[in-house]
Parts: C-alpha cells; structure tokens; sequence
C-alpha cells in the first residue's frame, strides 16, 4: 500500500478516538452523533472524574488500559512526529494524548508535597455497565469510582500511567513545557508510589479482575515506567531501575494493555545498545516473523495469529514495536520491516477475504461492530435496530478468531471479533505512522544516535473485555 493509503488510515484512527471519549466534549468534537456524557463521575467519591475515554464498546473508564493506550500513542508520536507532521495529522495526535493524559492527571491525587495519596483506577461496575445496551448520553445507572491508595496498592496501574505522563511529557515538550512539566512531576510521584507499595491493581479494584486482570503483574509496569522516566529525564537512577525490574520476554505473546516487557526491551536495546537487550528481542520478532511453522501460527492469508479475542490488536502492536526496532536498532535484511508491512497491510485489507478490519475505511470493512454508541439502540436491545445507526470511523475490530482468514463475523453480537478498544488502535496508530515514514522516507527521531547494528541469531494470557 502507499502513504496516502496510510495517512488515510491514521486520520480515521483519531476519529475512533474521538468518538471514545466521556465527559464534556469540546466545542471541535467532530463526532456528531456523540454529545456530553458522564458529567457526574466521581460525584461519589467528591472528586471530579470527568473526561478520558471509554474503554471499548462499554462505557467503563478502565484506567490500565487507558493509560496503556496513552503511553502506546505517546511512543509512535516520539518516534514518528515528522510523519505525523507530514500527514497533517500531529494535532489530531496531541488532543489524543492530551485527552486521557488530563484525566491521568485528574484521576491521580497528591499531598502539599506533591507525593501520590490515591490514584482513581476505574469509573463504572463492568457488570452494572454491561446490562445496559445503549449511547452514553443516555445512561442512568450508578457509576462507582474505584481507587488504589498505600493501604490497597496496585503498582502495575501506577507504573503504567506513570510511563503514559513521562511519555507525554517528551511529547509536549517543545509546544507546551508547563504542561509537560507538570506530566513528568506527576509521572515521577506515580512511579514512586508503585515502587514504594507493591501489589497488582486487580487484587485492590476487584472490580477490574474480571475484565482486565493484571496477568502479568506488576514487575513489568515498573521496569517500563522507569525506563519512561529515563528517556523523559536522562536520571541514569531511572535507567538503573529499569534494568533492575527488567525480567525478560517471553517470546510466544506480545506487547499488550498487560504486559509491556516487550516495549521495555526495545527501549533498552535502543538506549545501551547491549546485546542481551537485543537478543531477547530479536528471539521474540524472530517467532513472530516466522511463518514456516516453528513460529507464531499464521493464516494462509498471512496473518501471524496469536489469540482468539483481539487477534488484530496483537498483530498490530507486534508490527509497531517491530517497526520502530527495525528503524532505531536492527532489522536483519529487512525482515521486521516487511512484517510490519504485511501485517498492516493485511489489517488493512491485502488479504483473501479483500476485506479492511477498519471500520469506515476500504472496501468491505465491518460495518456492525459491537459498540453501544455506534448502535445507537433506545429500547436497550442489542438487535434493535437491525443496523449500526452511525459508523464508528477508524475503529480496528478484534479479527479472526482463529488462525484462519474466515474466523471472522461482522455480528454487532459477536464481541469476540467484533467489539473495539482503546488498546487495539493504540500500536495500530503508530505502527501506520512507521508505515508512512517508510514510504516517504523519513527517519525516526532515534535513529541518529544509534551505532552500528550487530545480528544476533536467532504465556498464553487470557482476558475478558466486553
């Protein structure tokens, strides 16, 4: 595909984006069948709680998964602002960010000395929110706010939105410095409080065991966080930590809203260049590159398939965090460039079925996603009416849900391979821009202080979003 096929694609990914969003929308919402929602969060806790996104299509405000979000766009806007320049799409990057971030930054309450006192992890009962089947704008259910303090910690949510803040940091750094101060302050009390009282998040929010359970716990969030705060700051403290948490990759899953090992790898292979770093990169693109069979499954129409619920999401992240490694530290005779490519491309629509997973772009793409908003029901019925009444533009649906090109239902009732997500756009969006950056030849902003590169030869985890 070509760049204006991409730039195309990333326009339409910040719409999705937009049309996520809780709270008082601004007076540019381009979204026009979305209005003001959720104007009462947190009213039962007395802290305003208002804003950030709605996870998928529910309407909870998962804040593990936001800030995963957040910190996944934050990164591809770091490595690709000239890309995103070029697209006309840079602007469209930063309300994105900025509009989780800000509710971050809500959501994270501190002492007179700027320590981290609580930090409000979820609005919403995902099992109160999942009996109701219509827009926001017209919900009347109690939303509950959860939170993580000292006495119930969850290091994993603090670590991760603590590397959401210090990557937004570098992000508005040039164009909003007492912003990005503000950010990276915040980042640093969060990470102080996810290193100083241990736990994972789901076991304080019980609530949020059931939907997204920290699987990998919380050992991979601090190594990321740091490595974030590192690359935010220079504090070689920071890049000492994270190679004290750093615990490797398993190389049979990927990067996710849970673990972010993966990422962390990348980050430190490209700051100290040691090959430990790159190998255990190398051996983790190296499974998903290889489609002989001794690797990750593949479709016959050349999709790497790593799990029923969400399989698009894990090829998308997988193809940004190779690209951005292809470009900073190592490509291998382009192998993870061309992984990229191929799995964009399928997503895209290069594949037997010649059908885009992106609602609202290319030919054939899905047209009934599962997504409360986009239906548009009155009479809180999944099948009422029989047709989505608006389209969910730029949203990724979840794909195939098995290793085969035809696992797929464009069935509004099929939340498997048809609901959307914040996470599953999240590495798509960047991943796009590497893409675009290729086609126009445009180098990542790391790239110049990497060395010469050297070639290195060569745990399933469920989870239930509805």
């Amino acid at each position: 595909m070509n760049a204006s096929t991409y730039r195309d694609a990333v326009q339409k990914s910040f719409l999705f984006y937009e049309a996520q969003r809780s709270g008082k929308l601004p007076g540019d919402n381009r979204i026009p069948w979305r209005g003001d929602s959720a104007l009462n969060d947190g009213a039962d806790v007395g802290v305003d709680l208002t804003g950030g996104y709605y996870d998928a299509g529910d309407h909870v405000k998962f804040g593990f998964p936001m800030a995963a979000s957040m910190t996944m766009l934050a990164w591809g806007a770091i490595e690709y602002e000239d890309a995103y320049q070029q697209m006309g799409q840079w602007d469209e990057a930063l309300d994105a960010i900025k509009w989780g971030t800000d509710y971050i930054l809500k959501a994270h309450i501190t002492d007179n000395n700027g320590q981290t006192k609580e930090f409000w992890g979820q609005v919403g009962d995902g099992n109160i929110d999942h009996s109701f089947w219509g827009p926001p704008e017209t919900m009347t259910m109690q939303r509950p706010a959860f939170k993580i303090d000292p006495s119930n910690p969850g290091s994993d949510l603090a670590g991760e939105s603590a590397a959401a803040l210090a990557a937004a940091s570098m992000v508005f750094e040039s164009s909003n410095k007492d912003y990005a101060k503000q950010l990276l302050d915040e980042a640093k009390a969060l990470f102080d409080f996810a290193e100083t009282y241990r736990g994972k998040y789901s076991d304080s929010i019980t609530n949020a065991a059931q939907f997204y359970n920290s699987w990998s716990g919380y050992q991979d969030e601090l190594a990321w966080g740091a490595m974030w705060l590192y690359k935010a700051t220079g504090d070689q403290g920071y890049l000492n930590k994270a190679e004290n948490h750093y615990r490797g990759i398993p190389s049979t899953w990927t990067q996710s809203w849970d673990d972010k090992s993966y990422g962390t790898g990348i980050l430190l292979a490209q700051e100290t260049n040691q090959q430990k770093y790159r190998t255990d990169v190398e051996s983790w693109l190296n499974y998903w590159s290889d489609d002989s069979g001794q690797g990750i499954k593949y479709t016959e129409g050349g999709l790497a398939w790593l799990d029923t619920w969400g399989s698009l999401r894990y090829a998308a992240n997988t193809a940004f965090l190779a690209g951005v490694y292809s470009d900073t530290v190592n490509d291998i005779n382009g192998r993870y460039s061309d992984f990229a490519e191929d799995q964009i491309d399928y997503i895209l629509g290069e594949n037997p079925n010649n059908r885009s997973y992106v609602v609202g772009f290319g030919d054939n793409s899905p047209k009934n996603p599962h997504h409360r908003g986009a239906h548009g029901s009155t009479s809180n019925n999944i099948q009422s009416p029989t047709n989505n009444r608006h389209v969910l533009v730029g949203a990724l649906v979840g794909g195939p849900s098995e290793a085969n090109d035809n696992a797929y239902e464009d069935r509004r009732e099929n939340f498997i391979t048809n609901e959307v997500a914040l996470d599953y756009n999240a590495g798509f969006t960047g991943a796009l821009a590497y893409l675009y950056a290729e086609e126009m030849e445009l180098s990542p902003v790391s790239l110049g202080s990497i060395p010469e590169p050297l070639v290195s030869t060569p745990n399933p985890i469920g989870e239930l979003i509805i």
